[in-house]
């Protein structure tokens, strides 16, 4: 798998040897919030999957946080989604802005012509993050995602066309 190279961060795909690391990131509370039972979505990450790729971020040489794509592989559809968690202690530094367009620039330069991402609805700060990197609502996903604590929260379907990812 690539190396992608942001302008500040670097990607590669997660190894045995990021496991302490990414259970540590998955378990804060800021993302356990959104993710759930780290150990449970650790072990997921390392299942092999056509079409899907995990990555760790790595800025300065520390695993800050994890990006995925999954690429829808039929031509008729082809088009790929991702997901980002970044520790808490990076929130707010454009880790995530830089991870989020270095993947989505890989993926466009792959083929794909759309790009989509799924945040819940109550997620503002995550929201504006994608929106300021060119993604727009789709429309709302209710119910779409069980939360730590057993409820449903609803989602947001945001999507991305070649050409309008922000530099």
């Amino acid at each position: 798998m690539p190396i992608i190279h942001g302008a500040r961060v670097l990607l590669r795909t997660i190894s045995a040897k990021d496991r302490a690391r990414v259970r540590e990131i998955l378990a804060t509370p800021e993302v356990a919030r959104w993710w759930g039972d780290a150990a449970h979505e650790v072990d997921g990450l390392y299942e092999v999957e056509a079409g899907y790729t995990c990555y760790v971020i790595e800025l300065d040489g520390l695993v800050v946080g994890i990006i995925q794509s999954c690429e829808e592989l039929d031509p008729q559809y082809h088009h790929a989604g991702i997901d980002i968690s970044v520790h808490p202690d990076f929130h707010g530094r454009g880790v995530g802005t830089d991870a989020i367009r270095a993947l989505g620039r890989h993926l466009l330069e792959s083929g794909h012509h759309r790009l989509t991402i799924d945040p819940a609805a109550s997620n503002a700060t995550a929201i504006g993050v994608y929106t300021k990197l060119g993604f727009r609502p789709v429309g709302l996903l209710r119910q779409y995602e069980r939360a730590p604590d057993g409820t449903w929260h609803d989602g947001l379907l945001m999507d991305l066309l070649a050409g309008e990812l922000t530099r």
